[in-house]
């Protein structure tokens, strides 16, 4: 017998080292050679859409952090650890639907970090930051090796996952907003002017062709598809040759920097690898608080992408594994610290568009009786991803080729305008399926147009009250971004959990915190029951299995 299936919900209740994490070996194990026995022209499909939607927004947090951090890290160091994480997750993870790359709130966390170095600490950013990862790495080990996934993430609730969500969108803004006001340090008035235009014109672009599938009968579905597809890639090539065009072309611009060879960006280093040993070892120990933080941030950050990318919607039948994947993103945490590099982790936006472009439709028969009791079969069909790992391998393999002079050359090219377009077009495709928007909607409506709210509720002042909550506090921890206390943003977000678990309730009632919040990683809300039997039917529903084997196998559950 299988010891997974004597055991008592007693026995699951027990902190046993090591138990999620031989189970992801065994679904690994299980599901590996089928992944590489698919591939077909969706797939392909997919890797190409996949590489321009992680390439272009790595390249504005390229420029980003090649400003903030006086040239320590740049396009090349960007580039190369979103193609060798890629890589390496792509034949290693227990979960190769989740992209990985370099993100918004980790751009913040190292520009801090960079400022503390230089202005506070007076010491090496790029030493301490490796040490940071690396003492973030065996903190990843320990979070698989304990299980965490079972104790931390499902407690977590939309609360926390929809302000997670929304900072990332003000992150976006704001930098579009930085970018601008670089051009205008740097360039003549009248390229600042233009800059202005080419990043509205970006934007604007960009979301008129994503739009394109809802054109019909305007053009082929194919046509429709290609051009919602690669909205964005379309409208930075189309503003990248804008300014080389007429008049333009007499406009002074400011592009990406890029280098010039396969070595790092800046001219004080000449090969990718730190010597991290020559760190003071008062430092080292200081290092370990970021490495914690950062750890707080890419558990939390890695989770909710693996999370979103395996929904029910997407049909998802493979187990995942959380605790191997964690294992793995310590690992390659650590490898970019010691290379010099940013390290890359689970991506918000384009871990669900990775999902969203391997969605297909399965034909299904299925048997039934007809009124005379004579058996028939009725065709149907349902919606399934091609779980496989190509499409992330062959991404993650085209990102890396950039990393060679010649490519290298052509994303110089790209003016900083577009890059701030770019950002402005991430931070409204995330903002446009943040729920909060939608509430704030709510709250400029007129009662009278709102729609009937469930008994219990009796008006929509606590909803609107929750929605304002929920602004205010991503309004607060974005401010706390901007001050030297901005590295320490991620804790504020995991104490979030805490914090709707227990002192909300007391100030919301159970019928409206039910409608509006749910839990992030199962079905139901908190105020589904009491929290004592919460945690008790926590640990003795058989959903509860299928979290534990990934998030794949609870999806799995509830769509097929």
């Amino acid at each position: 017998m299988d010891p997974k299936e004597s055991e008592t919900p007693a026995d699951k209740r027990i902190l046993r080292p090591l138990r999620l994490l031989r189970q992801d070996l065994r679904h690994l194990r299980q599901r590996y050679i089928s992944d590489w026995t698919v591939f077909n022209q969706l797939i392909v499909a997919s890797a190409v859409f996949v590489f321009f939607s992680n390439l272009l927004p790595g390249l504005t947090f390229a420029n980003d952090l090649y400003v903030s951090t006086d040239s320590n890290w740049g396009t090349i160091e960007v580039i190369f650890s979103t193609g060798l994480c890629g890589v390496i997750f792509s034949i290693a993870s227990a979960q190769p639907l989740t992209i990985l790359g370099v993100t918004g709130p980790f751009c913040i966390l190292a520009e801090n970090l960079y400022s503390l170095c230089q202005s506070s600490f007076g010491i090496p950013f790029l030493p301490f930051m490796a040490w940071s990862l690396i003492h973030a790495a065996w903190m990843h080990y320990l979070l698989a090796i304990f299980n965490a996934h079972d104790w931390t993430m499902v407690y977590v609730t939309t609360f926390t996952t929809e302000i997670f969500s929304l900072l990332n969108s003000v992150i976006y803004f704001h930098k579009a907003i930085q970018e601008l006001q670089r051009v205008h340090d740097q360039t003549s008035f009248a390229s600042f002017l233009y800059s202005i235009i080419g990043t509205i014109g970006t934007l604007l672009v960009a979301i008129f062709l994503s739009t394109a599938a809802r054109w019909r009968p305007l053009f082929h579905r194919y046509i429709r598809m290609g051009l919602s597809e690669y909205a964005a890639a379309i409208s930075i090539i189309i503003f990248i040759g804008l300014p080389h065009v007429g008049e333009l072309a007499t406009l002074d611009r400011d592009t990406l920097p890029v280098s010039s060879s396969f070595r790092p960006t800046s001219p004080d280093r000449s090969t990718f690898f730190v010597q991290f040993w020559d760190l003071q070892v008062g430092w080292i120990f200081a290092s370990i608080i970021p490495g914690c933080i950062i750890t707080i941030l890419f558990f939390f950050d890695h989770e909710i992408s693996s999370m979103i990318c395996t929904e029910g919607r997407f049909g998802i039948r493979k187990p995942g594994g959380p605790a191997w994947d964690i294992i793995l993103l310590g690992t390659t945490t650590a490898m970019c610290g010691i290379l010099g590099i940013p390290p890359a982790n689970g991506l918000l936006p384009q871990a669900p568009l990775h999902s969203q472009s391997l969605l297909h439709r399965e034909a299904k028969t299925t048997a039934s009786n007809d009124i005379n009791g004579e058996e028939k079969s009725e065709a149907d069909g349902c919606d399934a991803v091609y779980e496989q790992r190509w499409s992330h391998f062959l991404h993650a393999c085209g990102i890396l080729c950039f990393v060679s002079p010649p490519f290298m050359y052509v994303l110089g090219l790209t003016p900083t305008s577009v890059l701030a377009g770019l950002f402005l077009y991430m931070g409204e495709q995330s903002l446009s399926v943040n729920p909060i928007l939608f509430r704030v909607f709510q709250l400029l409506t007129p009662p009278s147009e709102l729609p009937k709210i469930p008994e219990g509720i009796a008006s929509y002042l606590p909803i609107h009250l929750y929605t304002i909550f929920q602004v205010l506090v991503t309004a607060g921890i974005f401010v706390v971004t901007l001050t030297k206390a901005g590295p320490a943003f991620p804790v504020l977000i995991m104490a979030l959990v805490p914090l709707r678990l227990t002192l909300m309730r007391r100030v919301w009632s159970r019928a409206a915190l039910r409608l509006v919040d749910q839990w992030a990683c199962r079905d139901g809300a908190p105020e589904d029951t009491n929290e004592e039997e919460s945690v008790t039917q926590l640990k003795d529903d058989d959903d509860v299995n299928d979290i534990e084997g990934g998030y794949g196998d609870k999806m799995a559950s509830t769509s097929i």
